[in-house]
């Protein structure tokens, strides 16, 4: 019995050698792989860029007020919709002493010459009625006076546009009353009552009481590497797609290219402007939104092409792998091509001996 066991082990050792050295012989041989194949094809071919930037009226106005002092009333809102006159804000004038003295003393001048023509104006009229004074003379001094109550009656307006910016003979059209200048939406109004805000200058830009700007002419407004954008020119057609807004594929033209660019984290962009054509798209858009503009910057229609992964690039040349046979192992031969157009996936073929019926090598597919 023990004998039996001691052959049967000797077996169990001599099939585990054998198998072991069967397996290290079948691994050690070449693998032959097997590719799967891909036939030429027709395909439009577009190579295009993505331009990010954002949604902007194309001309956007800052209202600013004609005199200063104080805001006593907002009338409009952001979002509302304003008409060219229509009134923004209301300020109080808070008037500078020097001049409210000046014009005060303007009044009482204007005053007493007026009291003067007053006396003389009467009674040369008197000794006129009489007949003891020519009528040359009567006809001058009724001028002067009638002059000396205009220039009180403008002396007064004078004084009440320096105490309350409100002219007597124009209420209308007060400088206390901030008006848009054009007609649009409401964007911004940065002030509230009780703002301090002051007229343009020669040394100040003067406070923005709104910004007002024309929401159906909208802008995008992007920036493209330097490394692109003398494929671009102004008129070309572009697709921009708000992030904000599902769905949207809104048509635009490049309309200006910067001449000169900017360096963003030492990266050279030049800024690019697009309008966008109107649609039921646009009235729901809004001023800042993120937006990408996609460019074609490259078309071929109905070209010759196959898969850009079975183009194998070496310096400025290109290869692909055509199939000898229908024989196992696959064998191929190596054939130069002329590329053009390629969008990432399908890349054209311009000149080669390819058909459709020409059997590429493609992925690997499995190993045997």
């Amino acid at each position: 019995m023990k004998k039996f066991f001691k052959i049967l082990l000797w077996v169990m050792i001599v099939a585990i050698f054998i198998g072991t050295f069967i397996y290290l012989m079948l691994n050690s041989r070449t693998k032959q792989p097997e590719y799967e194949l891909v036939n030429p094809s027709d395909n439009t071919i577009e190579r295009t860029t993505v331009l990010t930037g954002k949604i902007e009226p194309r001309d956007e106005i800052e209202i600013k007020p004609q005199i200063s002092g104080i805001i006593s009333e907002v009338v409009v809102e952001a979002g509302d919709h304003v008409n060219t006159g229509d009134i923004i804000a209301r300020i109080k004038v808070i008037p500078d002493e020097a001049q409210l003295s000046s014009a005060q003393n303007r009044v009482r001048v204007a005053e007493i010459a007026l009291e003067q023509q007053r006396l003389i104006y009467e009674r040369t009229k008197s000794l006129y009625d009489k007949k003891y004074e020519s009528r040359e003379k009567f006809e001058s001094d009724q001028a002067a006076y009638n002059q000396a109550k205009s220039e009180l009656e403008q002396a007064k307006d004078q004084l009440a546009i320096v105490r309350d910016g409100v002219s007597s003979t124009n209420a209308q059209g007060s400088n206390t009353l901030v008006r848009s200048t054009v007609t649009g939406v409401v964007l911004e109004v940065p002030v509230k009552v009780g703002t301090s805000v002051i007229q343009a200058n020669t040394f100040n830009d003067g406070t923005t009481i709104a910004k007002v700007a024309d929401m159906t002419d909208l802008i995008f407004v992007g920036k493209v590497d330097e490394t692109e954008v003398d494929l671009l020119s102004e008129g070309m057609p572009t697709r921009i797609s708000v992030g904000a807004v599902n769905g949207s594929d809104i048509g635009a033209t490049i309309e200006k290219i910067a001449p000169i660019a900017t360096d963003e984290n030492g990266t050279n962009t030049f800024e690019i402007k697009a309008a966008l054509a109107i649609d039921s798209i646009t009235a729901k858009l809004r001023a800042g939104y993120s937006a990408n503009a996609t460019v074609i910057l490259e078309k071929a229609e109905n070209a010759f092409s196959v898969p850009e992964r079975v183009v194998e690039y070496q310096g400025d040349s290109a290869f692909v792998y055509l199939l000898k046979g229908e024989d196992k192992p696959q064998e191929f031969d190596r054939i130069a091509v002329k590329t053009g157009v390629s969008d990432g996936l399908q890349v054209e073929l311009k000149e080669s001996s390819l058909t459709k019926e020409s059997k590429l090598r493609g992925n690997t597919i499995n190993e045997k």
